[in-house]
């Protein structure tokens, strides 16, 4: 491919890490909330920066701005990961049975950071979301096979128990199962396991709160005050 390029192993993971940590740090729910409605979403409800926080806190259009702008942000964290892969890493260029398995490695990679920014945001003091709606995302860029357990996982127990966290918590717990099962892949596993415990880890709160059973549950319409 003449327009591949020679770039040291480490130089490729090191670009795709930073680049992927800040495009998850554009927390839609920040962003929208604070500089277009000029009240922070992370000063109500649950004080997180999500989409659920935000949907009760503000409902209405604006939903779809921060929905919009979490999906993006992890889409184009991942294809900037491939990208350096593909044109940066010759292997790519002459041993195709590896091309698959690393393709997988670089959206595992960019969605570990991708995360890593959405939930630990530099510019917002740290204070980010939980990450369900990137790393379904990720998951769904990923492959169709960790797509459909993970998201319909999340959709069966939101949907039946009307606990978003406890479908969360499912897509966290599930992640590196069928990571594992696809693709068989220690460094793979373990990049899952880095994103499925981040996710455990957000929702702490939230498994504190199903076990005591004081956890809210999601209504599709904003409650009124």
């Amino acid at each position: 491919m003449p327009d591949a390029f020679e770039m040291p192993i480490w130089a490729i993971f090191g670009i795709s890490a930073v680049a992927a940590y800040f495009l998850g740090c554009f927390n839609g729910a920040v962003i929208v909330s604070k500089y277009i409605l000029r009240d922070d979403v992370r000063t109500h409800g649950s004080g997180n920066a999500g989409l659920t926080n935000f949907y009760r806190t503000f409902g209405g259009p604006l939903t779809a701005v921060v929905i919009l702008t979490d999906v993006l942000k992890a889409v184009l964290a991942v294809l900037l990961s491939r990208w350096l892969m593909f044109h940066g890493f010759t292997i790519f260029l002459s041993a195709a049975s590896t091309t698959a398995l690393y393709d997988a490695v670089a959206k595992y990679w960019a969605g570990l950071f991708c995360l890593l920014g959405h939930m630990f945001p530099v510019m917002f003091k740290f204070k980010g979301g939980k990450g369900i709606l990137s790393g379904g995302t990720i998951a769904i860029m990923i492959d169709w096979r960790v797509a459909l357990v993970v998201w319909g996982g999340f959709l069966i127990l939101a949907f039946l128990t009307r606990y978003v966290s406890l479908g969360s918590c499912w897509a966290g717990l599930s992640f590196p199962f069928v990571s594992w099962a696809v693709y068989r892949n220690w460094l793979i596993l373990l990049l899952a396991i880095a994103c499925g415990g981040l996710i455990l880890w957000q929702h702490r709160g939230n498994i504190r709160r199903l076990l005591n059973g004081t956890e809210s549950k999601f209504h599709l319409h904003k409650k009124k005050e």
